[in-house]
């Protein structure tokens, strides 16, 4: 049935930014020899659904402006975690959840990095590999905490990548400067709060723990590596506290949702290679340019889907999810923490593309199929804003 709007003229497309180079272009000009490259069925699934996003593969909806009376088509988006264009409001989401939890207390952020060598087995078993990272990094400040005679805390957010696509595992790690001692009140570890523990200390223990897991899991391959996992220090990584609680979650918040490489770096994409930006760190931060062919672009890529189902951002000690139930609360009002409401979610409304000030409001819907008749039976001749 057709809605009551009016069909006034309108643009079967509002108003558009230019268009920018895309991940997903660089899906499209490959097409099917993709299938030639190697990757496995979850990676190809994973690349398959990119390149659909927002494309009318996915169906969409029609938006009427409330201002200049544009209607104009958005195609749904594939939702998925590794997609540039899907990440933004799940940020959002995120960083306003976490802000009901904070503590008056520092924080700090901790890095913690695993080498080289092990990134033949991470692509083998990526699995494995980052589930270890994960459980080493708590055990590793939980075995500072302890000697302390301290309950700790920590959110922990996985990356894989380097700023030219390599393979680069990491945990990014928000860790509250102290802990829970055994009357369940709030013990800072420094009163100087420069820093959390030392971390030539952490980074022997942090290899220690992860070899000893690694060993217990694959042992095969651990044999073949352990002379070069042991060879040299492993890298942790620490900040000094951060200046409010509240920026806390907003830094993290950069971390959280953020994928190998943002449609915003890619710079250009002729017939066979694809231009992109990068900071390379060993001078400075100096902003780069790589290029590489469609297929190792790709390749790279992939490496940094993750396993289905796999969490890439998990909470230990008392900001776990069993804490938070019981405890937290209880710890919030000792520190005297003022109880946040929950700030009830509005609707997204959307600007117009046209005239930049009218709110968007959905009025129909389609499927793979297109719009229905009576919205290109609409005269595509003529833009409101123009009128």
């Amino acid at each position: 049935m057709q809605p009551e709007v009016a069909c006034t003229e309108p643009s079967r497309i509002a108003c558009t930014e230019p268009s920018r180079s895309e991940v997903a272009d660089i899906l499209r000009k490959v097409g099917s020899k993709i299938e030639n490259y190697g990757l496995n069925t979850w990676q190809l699934r994973t690349l398959y659904a990119l390149k659909k996003c927002r494309t009318a593969a996915l169906g969409g909806h029609i938006d009427a402006c409330d201002g200049c009376g544009n209607l104009s088509i958005s195609y749904n988006s594939c939702r998925n975690r590794h997609c540039p264009k899907c990440q933004g409001n799940k940020r959002e989401d995120w960083i306003q959840a976490r802000s009901t939890e904070l503590l008056p207390v520092p924080y700090f952020h901790v890095v913690f990095t695993l080498p080289d060598s092990i990134n033949a087995l991470a692509i083998h078993n990526p699995k494995v590999v980052y589930d270890t990272l994960f459980e080493a990094t708590w055990e590793t400040l939980q075995h500072f905490g302890k000697a302390k005679e301290l309950q700790m805390g920590m959110i922990a957010v996985l990356h894989t990548w380097g700023q030219q696509l390599s393979l680069h595992p990491h945990l990014h790690c928000i860790v509250p400067g102290g802990g829970i001692d055994k009357n369940a009140n709030w013990q800072n570890l420094r009163t100087d709060g420069k820093f959390l523990f030392p971390v030539k200390a952490m980074s022997k223990v942090f290899r220690a723990k992860y070899c000893q897991k690694l060993k217990a899991k694959a042992p095969i391959h651990y044999e073949q590596i352990r002379q070069e996992l042991w060879q040299k220090p492993w890298v942790v990584f620490a900040k000094k506290p951060f200046g409010s609680p509240k920026s806390v979650v907003e830094y993290l918040g950069r971390y959280t949702h953020k994928i190998a490489i943002s449609n915003q770096r890619i710079k250009s994409i002729d017939n066979e290679n694809v231009t992109f930006d990068y900071k390379d760190y060993r001078a400075d931060g100096f902003k780069k340019q790589m290029t590489l062919t469609h297929q190792e672009f790709i390749r790279r890529f992939a490496l940094h889907i993750l396993p289905k189902r796999f969490v890439k951002i998990r909470h230990y000690g008392f900001l776990s999810s069993t804490w938070k139930r019981q405890k937290l609360q209880l710890l919030r009002e000792k520190l005297q923490v003022k109880v946040l409401e929950k700030v009830e979610k509005k609707p997204f409304l959307p600007k117009c593309p046209c005239c930049k000030t009218g709110n968007l409001h959905r009025i129909a819907v389609f499927d793979y199929r297109g719009p229905p008749a009576w919205y290109l039976g609409c005269s595509q001749n003529s833009n409101p804003c123009e009128n």
